[in-house]
């Protein structure tokens, strides 16, 4: 089987997750196509959104307060940054034994056959959890992916967004978090941006190790940007405040 590492999907977290997705939805003309009941042992919920072949996904705890991991970061970070940015390659065992020996810990495995996850500790991967996954038949990249429910591709819409390109991470030491990052994902930084075969993510200077952005491409950043405004969003330029990152648009 080809070696191979790509973004497979991106998860932020808020307090409550409906107006969040409703948000989503509304700005960005995105449609859910799965919620994951499996994620209630940890006292969340959430829902996926395709952006083309990467998932946007939104969790939130049942109740307020430090009861979960989501909600412990909620209240450490005051609700800023991205959660969890997700990967799909050939064996996420090896990624994660090779992580391991960078000392970077293994916080989480799961298995839901043919699915096959394993989750690093956010405070060893730094600014945010790192998962790597494996199901089978998901080397195409329109393949299954059981995370995201069983017909997950027939809810990709291309009408308004057509695909999510940057991911943007910010740290006091950018170059040397991109470094950090590209080991872990065996993909050399090239400077401060790390360069995967569906996206790239860009390290920036910032007070703290968030990831803090994430750019789209869309069809009318005009149009994007009014339905951002009239959802109550902070707006500046060609990008606003959402979930805790800033949406970055480009066409």
């Amino acid at each position: 089987m080809a070696d191979y590492m790509r973004l497979r999907q991106i998860c932020l977290v808020a307090p409550q997750l409906k107006p969040v997705i409703a948000d989503i939805s509304a700005i960005m003309g995105l449609d859910v196509c799965y919620r994951d009941c499996n994620v209630a042992k940890y006292g969340l919920e959430n829902a996926l959104l395709p952006v083309d072949t990467i998932l946007l996904e939104v969790v939130a705890p049942f109740q307020p307060g430090p009861g979960t991991a989501a909600g412990r970061f909620i209240e450490k970070t005051g609700g800023r940054g991205g959660y969890m940015a997700i990967f799909c390659c050939e064996d996420p065992d090896a990624r994660g034994a090779k992580a391991n020996a960078m000392g970077v810990r293994t916080a989480n495995v799961i298995t839901h056959a043919p699915y096959h996850g394993v989750q690093l500790h956010p405070r060893d991967c730094r600014a945010a959890f790192i998962e790597f996954n494996h199901t089978d038949g998901s080397d195409d990249i329109l393949g299954p992916y059981p995370p995201a429910g069983p017909d997950w591709q027939k809810s990709i819409r291309k009408d308004t967004t057509l695909a999510l390109t940057e991911v943007e991470m910010q740290s006091p030491e950018p170059e040397a978090l991109a470094a950090h990052w590209g080991k872990i994902v065996g993909a050399a930084a090239d400077g401060t941006t790390v360069k995967l075969p569906n996206s790239i993510f860009r390290f920036v200077k910032g007070s703290s190790e968030i990831m803090s952005g994430l750019t789209f491409k869309v069809s009318d950043k005009a149009r994007v940007l009014d339905a951002a405004r009239a959802r109550g969003c902070v707006v500046a330029g060609d990008q606003f405040l959402l979930c805790g990152v800033t949406f970055k648009l480009t066409v």
